[in-house]
């Protein structure tokens, strides 16, 4: 099944996504997913509508997002890093969120920022301590492309990564969320730049799978329906800027597209 949230007469609501004629389609409106509970009940009319008309939110409303560090061994190599030797985790805020279509907005505070494409695991149950033994296919709800926007200066500046990954709209997501898919199959991430390729990963090429990660982060942290896991990115990271548009690819997951604009400081 595939989701996405969109706008209707009655408010945002979620919606199943159904290719029509090779074009994906928001074919009829769904039951809210468990971790959003302010989704007002649908009372209109739905017209079957081909995705690309409909004002798009982000599928998501999670409690956390946790992200995972340098999980290729050529993007931790392009920036002079070794591979970790355990998940590198952080945190990025959920108020950083935005959907396909939506403006990423450049900070005056940095001037390097840089677009970073992954798939993001969408947590399904609540999990807490799962053991090495322990299936998590019952936790995932399915995955979602993400583009994990980076003030690339203010991360090595700071020495912790929280503003760096955190401005509002540094984490744009969508368009829809699926469980017809899982990275062991080899699912393409791209990235391009006004129409320019700059990134082309392979999951099987993810140092930590996604079981691992799930295990190692609920060892640490309680996992919510909703939460979600941006799996680390490729190579190929360069910065944006005012008046580029970033189209972001993930096998099964559709495009998230965003233009970009800078934001003047404030006097």
């Amino acid at each position: 099944m595939r989701y996405a949230r969109i706008r209707t007469e009655s408010g945002p609501q979620y919606a199943a996504i159904e290719d029509v004629n090779g074009t994906p389609h928001a074919t009829h409106i769904i039951e809210a997913p468990e971790e959003d509970l302010t989704t007002p009940a649908f009372t209109g009319h739905f017209t079957p509508r081909p995705l690309s008309e409909c004002k798009l939110y982000p599928p998501v409303t999670p409690s956390k997002i946790i992200c995972i560090g340098r999980n290729y061994r050529e993007h931790a190599a392009e920036f002079g890093n070794e591979p970790p030797k355990e998940p590198l985790l952080f945190l990025k805020a959920p108020s950083a969120l935005i959907a396909s279509g939506e403006t990423v907005i450049l900070p005056p505070q940095s001037h390097r920022v840089d677009y970073e494409a992954e798939i993001a695991i969408v947590i399904g149950r609540k999990c807490s301590q799962l053991t090495e033994s322990e299936d998590v296919t019952p936790y995932i709800r399915g995955y979602v492309a993400v583009n994990d926007v980076t003030a690339r200066d203010l991360q090595k500046s700071d020495g912790q990564w929280s503003r760096a990954k955190g401005f509002d709209t540094f984490c744009p997501v969508g368009p829809w969320v699926t469980d017809e898919i899982h990275p062991s199959d080899g699912l393409t991430v791209t990235t391009h730049v006004n129409g320019e390729e700059k990134q082309h990963g392979n999951t099987r090429d993810l140092i930590f799978d996604v079981p691992t990660l799930i295990r190692y982060i609920s060892q640490a942290m309680t996992l919510y329906p909703g939460d979600l896991i941006p799996t680390g990115t490729p190579a190929g990271v360069s910065p944006i800027h005012h008046g580029d548009t970033v189209r972001v690819t993930v096998t099964g997951c559709g495009i998230l597209e965003n233009p970009v604009i800078s934001r003047i400081k404030s006097i």
